[in-house]
């Protein structure tokens, strides 16, 4: 017995091999035409363009594997310089912060309640 999937009563109902094995909302075949571009980039296929390929940018990977390369005895989150420092310093205050709310919170919910 071949079954199908009825969309009036959400279950599986007995059908015939024809109706199960196209079932209705699927067409067979492909689209005539190409679907249109929503986000058409500059980039080219890879068939189109053979043996070379363009990219978005410029390759930025050497250049920053010297800065994370050098020996300076920075740890690799702070290389980069001002930046990096700032976003480490408000991740560690806002850290410091949130422990000490955390705390203060516990102290207030572990005093009784005064009647």
């Amino acid at each position: 017995m071949y079954y199908k999937f009825s969309g009036f009563t959400q279950r599986l109902t007995g059908s015939a091999l024809p109706a199960a094995y196209s079932p209705q909302g699927l067409k067979p075949g492909v689209p005539s035409e190409a679907p249109v571009m929503i986000f058409a980039t500059p980039t080219k296929l890879a068939s189109e363009s053979g043996a070379s390929l363009e990219y978005m940018g410029a390759n930025r990977v050497p250049d920053l594997q010297k800065i994370f390369q050098t020996p300076d005895g920075l740890p690799v989150h702070l290389k980069r310089g001002v930046p990096d420092r700032l976003l480490y310093r408000t991740t560690m205050a806002l850290t410091v912060g949130g422990a000490l709310y955390c705390l203060v919170a516990l102290y207030i919910a572990a005093q009784p309640k005064n009647k």
